[in-house]
């Protein structure tokens, strides 16, 4: 089920409100305008815009609104419920077979559990089913990666054009040293890029773009569920032993425990051959 995520917009919301009490306190209403120059907004997002249509493809630019939006939805994946389904479709396999699962993956509306359920209808073993399984968690994982990759760059590329910002301003102000009445512009445009750079990277760009890889890993931990569970139906194991083996994912710490432990003992079994 997805929902809106509210605390991208909070966050948000809360560090302007944080940022704006802080200049306000120490110069008041009047001072606030200091902070406010379009000529370094425009050195910014001029030099930031230019630099990621630089390094992007139109069609990688064109997904970014799609990607934005990513980070304002909350997609609930409860795991015990996805536990309770496999326990009832692994009872009804064993009882009627494989066959009779046709008709309930026929109306999963979940891509990825509906293509796992018909590979395992249709008779595939298990390794083949684990490899084409795991092929399209990578391929989702490349797809989110690079939908990542413009809003990561431009987290690296925002401060740059704001230290570029920085030296305009300050040779503007060497060349004018003799006029004292632009002095003062010229420094504001040194100092405040470097801000707004700073500013657009800490407070959007790398924060979205945190958001989404921690919401791949989550569709991925859901997915590697489901990848066992339907692995535990095409071998035929008993309802309630999968339901004991997937309670174990009910959270990402003891899936990731699990995963570290077959490390683990991957490396103990090659020192010791």
């Amino acid at each position: 089920m997805k929902r809106f995520d509210y605390l991208t917009p909070v966050g948000f919301v809360l560090g302007s409100i944080i940022i704006v009490i802080g200049i306000i306190s120490g110069s008041g209403l009047s001072g606030f305008r200091s902070f406010l120059d379009l000529t370094s907004f425009f050195i910014v997002t001029g030099g930031l815009c230019a630099a990621i249509f630089v390094s992007f493809p139109p069609k990688d630019l064109k997904k970014t609104p799609s990607v934005l939006k990513q980070a304002f939805i909350r997609k609930e994946d409860n795991v015990k419920d996805l536990v309770k389904t496999f326990v009832s479709l692994s009872d009804q396999a064993r009882k009627q077979g494989l066959l009779s699962l046709d008709e309930q993956a026929r109306v999963i509306k979940d891509p990825f559990l509906k293509k796992g359920l018909l590979l395992t209808i249709d008779g595939w073993d298990e390794e083949t089913i684990r490899l084409v399984m795991d092929s399209e968690i990578a391929a989702m994982e490349e797809r989110h990666r690079k939908g990542r990759r413009v809003l990561e760059k431009a987290g690296e590329f925002a401060p740059a054009w704001g230290m570029i910002g920085t030296l305009v301003g300050l040779v503007l102000m060497l060349k004018n040293l003799n006029d004292p009445g632009m002095l003062g512009p010229n420094m504001a445009v040194a100092l405040l890029t470097t801000l707004y750079g700073s500013l657009l990277a800490n407070m959007v760009f790398n924060p979205i773009a945190a958001k989404l890889e921690e919401k791949t890993e989550s569709e991925i931990f859901t997915k590697q569920v489901m990848i066992e569970g339907i692995i535990g139906i095409q071998s035929g194991k008993n309802p309630r032993n999968l339901e004991s083996q997937l309670v174990v994912f009910s959270s990402r710490e003891e899936w990731r425990k699990l995963q570290n432990s077959q490390v683990n003992s991957k490396k103990d079994s090659v020192h010791e051959a």
